[in-house]
């Protein structure tokens, strides 16, 4: 694939969307694609997150204790890994021949850096995000609670 077709990739991720072109471009030319067999892992439960995932082509299995989820074309695996280090809370396989954009995260927070403004809608969109999932919980424990 082509740096532009990263880019329209990248611009198809709603988080990723909030940066604007000039910074999808910036991690599309910094980024590295990675191919992946049937039953290969993306990565483990418990391994160190140090970057985000974006799926070019083919589909994974994100297994968190019990809880799945499939990602296709598209799909951002691993987002919280792009702002903070932490533990894989879940593990991915692949489930047919696929391909991934890896994102490592010094590259996304240079990017960010280097753009002020991109961060700031990133930060409004995570701010929103937090606040609506505050929300979620508070009405589902009132309705535990009835």
């Amino acid at each position: 694939m082509s740096i532009e077709d990263d880019v329209a990739l990248l611009e198809r991720v709603p988080t990723l969307r909030l940066l604007g072109t000039a910074a999808l471009r910036m991690l599309a030319i910094g980024s590295e694609q990675r191919d992946f067999s049937p039953g290969d892992y993306l990565f483990n439960s418990g391994d160190d997150a140090d970057a985000g995932y974006i799926v070019q082509r083919g589909s994974f299995r994100v297994e968190d204790g019990g809880a799945e989820v499939v990602a296709g074309p598209g799909s951002l695996i691993g987002e919280l890994a792009l702002i903070v280090a932490m533990k894989r809370p879940s593990s991915a396989v692949a489930l047919d021949h696929s391909s991934v954009i890896r994102v490592a995260r010094s590259l996304f927070q240079r990017v960010l850096e280097s753009d002020p403004a991109a961060a700031r809608r990133l930060r409004d969109e995570l701010a929103t995000r937090t606040s609506q999932l505050a929300s979620d919980i508070l009405m589902a424990g009132a309705k535990l609670s009835i």
